[in-house]
């Protein structure tokens, strides 16, 4: 069974979204015959290199709202995330374009180590509050989730894996996804947002049970 996920580095609920997949998955039984597949998608394709502001601020400025509301919701997602065991610190986050970031998590994939990849860059966005935007932190991050230096630098050099970011934002817009996470089960069954494990669950199980559904004459 295949469940690509649709997902942004710069989502806090994205991250949060992974750790109730994961409990989920763990709950499954048929687990190990699930191939899991992260998919690219930006929340801003348009955003530059590196956005100037704490995100409170940014939130409040895009949102409309008083600094305090913003304030209140970066807290409330803070602890959510502390709910699923994430140690949220969104007043170190510093905000910029994630594309070359999923271009790594393209080319993590093609060396097994795409869930590896995803959770590093989580952790550089939400916990340490890093710049996924910068060249020298996403070599460092790929490196050590162990993809091969020479290669992470070639990438990011170049344009290679531009398409695959692309074309899985083009599929997402084709299945009508705009909003993230999103979980596909086999490109027939889906929910969007963190939902808690047990709902990621009953997908997954549901997934199951109608691929082992006989097909009707």
């Amino acid at each position: 069974m295949n469940v690509e996920i649709w997902s942004d580095i710069a989502c806090p609920w994205c991250y949060i979204g992974k750790r109730h997949f994961e409990a989920a998955l763990a709950e499954f039984e048929h687990a190990a015959q699930v191939e899991v597949t992260w998919r690219s998608f930006e929340l801003d394709p348009s955003a530059p290199a590196e956005v100037p502001g704490q995100s409170v601020e940014l939130i409040a400025r895009k949102y409309g709202l008083s600094h305090e509301q913003a304030q209140a919701a970066e807290d409330r997602i803070a602890q959510t995330a502390a709910s699923a065991g994430l140690d949220y610190h969104l007043e170190r986050a510093r905000m910029g374009s994630t594309f070359d970031a999923h271009r790594l998590v393209h080319l993590a994939k093609e060396h097994g180590l795409q869930d590896a990849m995803k959770e590093r860059m989580f952790r550089a966005r939400f916990i340490d509050g890093e710049l996924m935007s910068d060249s020298d932190t996403l070599l460092a991050a790929a490196v050590e989730v162990g993809l091969p230096e020479d290669e992470v630098r070639s990438t990011l050099a170049s344009d290679r894996f531009a398409d695959a970011v692309r074309a899985d934002e083009q599929t997402a817009h084709e299945l009508g996804i705009s909003g993230v996470p999103m979980f596909v089960v086999d490109r027939q069954f889906g929910a969007s947002g963190a939902q808690p494990p047990e709902l990621l669950l009953g997908l997954l199980r549901h997934g199951w049970e109608s691929a082992e559904e006989p097909a009707v004459a």
